[in-house]
C-alpha cells in the first residue's frame, strides 16, 4: 500500500501567518515524512486565494527534490487547462523527473473553482474539452520523447522534441483526479491511476471505482491499478484530542472548501462539463451546511492508530484495496499536531497497513 502526504500550503485558519511561514511549514512536513519512510509526497496547484497557494507545483517539487532522499514527488495536480500549452507540461515533467532521479508521479486535474478560470481569463466549459485533448498529447510525448504534430480544435502544435528526454516510462506514476462520471471514465481510457477525494457517500465511491475498473479493463485489456483516496488525517494515541482536533480541524477545511469551490452554487448546472456538480449542489442545498460538515468528518480518516485502521480496513470492505494520500496541514492545524499527527502514523499504523499487503492492482 503506497502511503503519502498531501500539501495545500493554506493559509485559511492561520492567524497572521506569512505566506513564508506556510512554506516552512510544508517543506518541513514534507522533509519529515521522507525520514519517516512515506512514499509519496503531493502538491496541489491553486491560485490567488487562501484556500491553497501553489501556483506551480513543479517549481514546488524541484525544490523538494534537492532536499529529500527516497520519497515520490507528485503533483496533485497540475490543472492541465490553465497550463495552456500542453508541450510545457510535458517539458516540465520531463524535467523534474531527471532533477529528482525518476521520482516525479505526474498527477493531472481539469480544476472546478469558478473564480480561477475567470482570473485565468478562460471559459470553464471549455475545461473538458481542453483536458481531454491535451492529456494524451502529454501522455504520449512522455513515452516516446516527441510531441507529434497535433491539429486540433485548441492546440495547434508542430512536431517539437523534448528536452531533457524522458529517461524513464511514466506509465504506472501517472494519476489523475477524477470526482465527476466524465472523469472517472476519462481516467480509464487514459489508461491513469484514478484519484478521489474523500467526501461522497462510500456507496458512490464504491460504483465509480467499479466504473473505472470496468472501463479500464475494456479499454486495455489488463487489470487498473487500485485508486489512490485523499484523506483529512489527524492521528493521535489520545482520543478524546483527536477527536477535539478532527472535528475544529476538519470541519473549518470544509468551510475552506465550500468558499472556494463555490459549491452549493447554482453555477454549476449552467456550465458545460460541470452539470454532475450541478446535482450535488442541489442536494447539498437540501441537506444543509450541518449536515454536510457532519457527513464530511464522518468519511475521513481519523482518531487514534486503532481507529484509523479500522476506517480504512471499512473503506476496503466496500471500495476494494486502495492506496492512501493524507492531508496534515490545513485549516489552522498547529504544526505540532501536524508533526504529531506524521510521526505517530508513521510508527503506529503505517507498518500494520504494509503488512496487508494489499494490491497494486484490482481483482477481476
Amino acid at each position: 500500500m503506497q502511503l503519502g502526504i498531501v500539501q495545500i500550503a493554506q493559509s485559511f485558519g492561520y492567524d497572521k501567518i506569512s505566506d513564508k511561514q506556510i512554506y516552512d511549514e510544508e517543506l518541513n512536513s514534507a522533509i519529515l515524512a521522507d525520514e519517516l519512510g512515506y512514499d509519496v509526497v503531493s502538491m496541489v496547484e491553486h491560485h490567488f486565494e487562501d484556500y491553497a497557494l501553489c501556483p506551480d507545483n513543479f517549481v514546488y517539487l524541484a525544490h523538494l527534490a534537492a532536499k529529500t532522499r527516497r520519497i515520490k514527488l507528485m503533483t496533485g495536480a497540475v490543472i492541465v487547462p490553465w497550463n495552456t500549452q500542453p508541450l510545457r507540461v510535458a517539458e516540465k515533467a520531463a524535467l523534474l523527473d531527471l532533477l529528482c532521479g525518476g521520482r516525479l508521479m505526474l498527477g493531472l486535474g481539469r480544476g472546478l473553482s469558478r473564480r480561477e478560470y475567470a482570473q485565468f481569463g478562460m471559459p470553464m466549459d471549455e475545461s473538458r474539452p481542453r483536458f481531454d485533448e491535451a492529456v494524451p498529447m502529454i501522455l504520449n510525448a512522455l513515452e516516446t520523447g516527441v510531441m507529434e504534430a497535433h491539429d486540433g480544435p485548441f492546440f495547434k502544435q508542430p512536431r517539437a522534441n523534448i528536452r531533457p528526454r524522458p529517461t524513464k516510462t511514466f506509465k504506472g506514476r501517472t494519476a489523475q483526479v477524477a470526482m465527476s462520471g466524465d472523469s472517472v471514465l476519462e481516467a480509464a481510457k487514459h489508461g491513469v491511476k484514478m484519484m478521489q477525494f474523500a467526501y461522497k457517500p462510500i456507496e458512490v465511491h464504491h460504483q465509480e471505482v467499479q466504473t473505472y475498473a470496468d472501463a479500464f479493463r475494456a479499454q486495455h485489456k489488463v487489470a487498473p491499478p487500485v485508486p489512490f483516496f485523499v484523506d483529512f488525517l489527524i492521528c493521535d494515541t489520545n482520543a478524546d484530542r483527536a477527536a477535539e482536533d478532527a472535528s475544529k480541524y476538519i470541519r473549518r477545511y470544509l468551510l475552506s472548501l465550500m468558499h472556494h469551490y463555490e459549491m452549493m452554487g447554482d453555477h454549476f448546472a449552467n456550465v458545460k462539463g460541470y452539470e454532475e456538480y450541478g446535482e450535488i449542489a442541489k442536494a447539498m442545498q437540501t441537506a444543509g451546511l450541518d449536515a454536510i460538515a457532519d457527513g464530511y468528518l464522518a468519511g475521513q480518516t481519523w482518531g487514534t492508530p486503532q481507529q484509523i485502521l479500522e476506517k480504512i480496513q471499512a473503506r476496503r470492505a466496500v471500495v476494494g484495496d486502495y492506496d492512501g494520500l493524507f492531508c496534515v496541514r490545513y485549516a489552522g492545524t498547529p504544526y505540532a499536531v501536524v508533526e504529531r499527527t506524521l510521526k505517530t502514523f508513521a510508527k503506529e499504523v503505517m507498518p500494520e497497513l504494509k503488512s496487508w499487503n494489499i494490491a497494486k492492482t484490482m481483482a477481476a
